[in-house]
């Protein structure tokens, strides 16, 4: 497995602690908060089923796929340019994490949850709301492109660094899905780093989670095996993004 995706949180004694995803069973706390969950390692596949191979993931495409449950999507990238490393997040209520990087051979590789951390839109297969805007496209939400947006509220992340607020009302990053690249090249979802919006989204769509996984109590099961991961455009029937 690829070992680069590790991370480091601050503790309460303040210290920082390097810890690989892949040793980890359970939770990591800073302080009285949850920065670092584990959850079923899951293999992204096609519409197919058949494995998806880091080496084909086209660039700047926004690939979308669920995770940890079957109903919260998350947006995977390949950007152009290799991430930034060891950055610096805070949370709404001001707790600090460390996001490690990006990973495969060039540390291009990211993926976020796709659920806005200002008012939960997120996409669904009638629309979306967000997504990431490539370098050759303007936003109403940043000062250029190459970052992800939410048209929503017009709130901008930056994906090279761990999807860290730039601009808008959103009061934290997008939460970080720990991804792993295998030997033979295969991807794989294992974790989510950063405070997620899990919890008020579950509280929020009822009506949403019945039209499309029959009930809330289907939403909140989780993705085990595999999931499966099709680009945005393949997702959802319309894309907004000013």
């Amino acid at each position: 497995m690829d070992r680069r995706n590790f991370l480091k949180v601050t503790a309460a004694t303040g210290a920082l602690v390097a810890i690989s995803p892949s040793t980890i069973t359970g939770r990591l706390y800073a302080d009285t908060n949850i920065l670092y969950q584990t959850y079923e390692k899951v293999q992204l596949v096609d519409a197919s089923g058949v494995a998806i191979k880091a080496s084909t993931l086209k660039k700047e495409t926004n690939y979308v796929f669920n995770y940890p449950y079957v109903s919260t999507p998350s947006i995977l990238l390949d950007l152009d340019t290799p991430t930034v490393q060891d950055v610096t997040l805070k949370s709404e209520d001001g707790q600090e994490y460390i996001w490690k990087s990006g990973v495969g051979a060039k540390r291009t590789i990211v993926a976020y949850s796709a659920i806005c951390s200002h008012q939960l839109a997120h996409p669904t297969p009638d629309d979306s709301f967000l997504q990431y805007c490539t370098k050759d496209k303007k936003t109403m939400a940043y000062e250029h492109g190459g970052v992800m947006v939410c048209s929503s509220h017009l709130s901008a992340f930056d994906a090279k660094e761990g999807c860290k607020r730039l601009a808008g009302p959103a009061a934290q990053p997008l939460a970080s899905i720990i991804i792993e690249v295998a030997a033979d090249d295969t991807l794989w979802a294992v974790a989510v780093l950063g405070p997620d919006k899990f919890h008020e989204y579950f509280q929020a769509f009822k009506p949403e989670f019945k039209k499309y996984y029959g009930g809330k109590r289907e939403a909140k099961n989780l993705v085990n095996t595999s999931a499966k991961m099709v680009t945005l455009n393949e997702y959802t029937k319309e894309i907004i993004q000013y």
